[in-house]
């Protein structure tokens, strides 16, 4: 069985993204995350440099990989090459694909972002959609929203919109011609795979908790 490590390497990200580290903290000095949040992209480098498997365990289970914004702030200042933001994204995917993500509340977030932005994605053709985002479930939209959504016919057709009409305008229905080349593209990319892993995960950790 391959070492965290040995997985790590073989993603394209983390071989385009680590050259060799000096640990000068350029990235860090650079990163929107890091001034507002426990986020400091120098030190997950340094980690993974050293390949210590306790160290990568630790960082794949914990909350820190998930502060990352995937600017690339940080590609643009290195000094020797880096891409600390392509080691994140390696390293998220090798958090998902172990199911060590279901063990940090970062995490664990990521079964809310596949089952609401993913799933529209997949079901609509939008990363979020009028006819998801309900109080419910959302309750920040506050009572004006549950108004709007209730009347959205109305509304959306006052603004102009196309709403789940054939066509071309604001929240028109996506044709299942394109909704195939969609998914397929998820498939070919291996995006549905890794939602389907999020999903496995979480009901694993469910499981496990139980």
């Amino acid at each position: 069985m391959k070492t965290l490590h040995g997985q790590l390497s073989e993603d394209i990200r983390f071989q385009e993204g680590l050259t060799a580290c000096i640990s000068c903290g350029t990235c860090t000095a650079i990163c929107p995350a890091a001034q507002v949040s426990e986020y400091d992209p120098r030190v997950i480098v340094e980690s993974v440099q050293r390949k210590d498997e306790t160290l990568l365990s630790q960082l794949l289970k914990g909350n820190e990989i998930w502060r990352c914004g995937e600017c690339l702030s940080c590609k643009t200042r290195c000094p020797r090459g880096n891409t600390p933001g392509y080691i994140i994204q390696a390293l998220r995917a090798l958090s998902i694909k172990t199911g060590f993500f279901g063990e940090s509340e970062q995490g664990r977030l990521q079964l809310r972002i596949k089952r609401s932005v993913g799933e529209h994605i997949l079901e609509y053709g939008y990363c979020v959609h009028i006819d998801e985002i309900d109080t419910n479930n959302y309750p920040e939209q506050g009572p004006v929203w549950e108004w709007y959504r209730e009347n959205r016919e109305q509304v959306l057709a006052r603004l102009g919109a196309n709403y789940n009409q054939p066509g071309s305008g604001t929240l028109r229905k996506i044709s299942e011609e394109a909704l195939h080349d969609l998914r397929s593209i998820f498939i070919e990319t291996g995006a549905m795979e890794r939602v389907n892993q999020i999903e496995e995960g979480a009901v694993k950790g469910d499981a496990d908790e139980k």
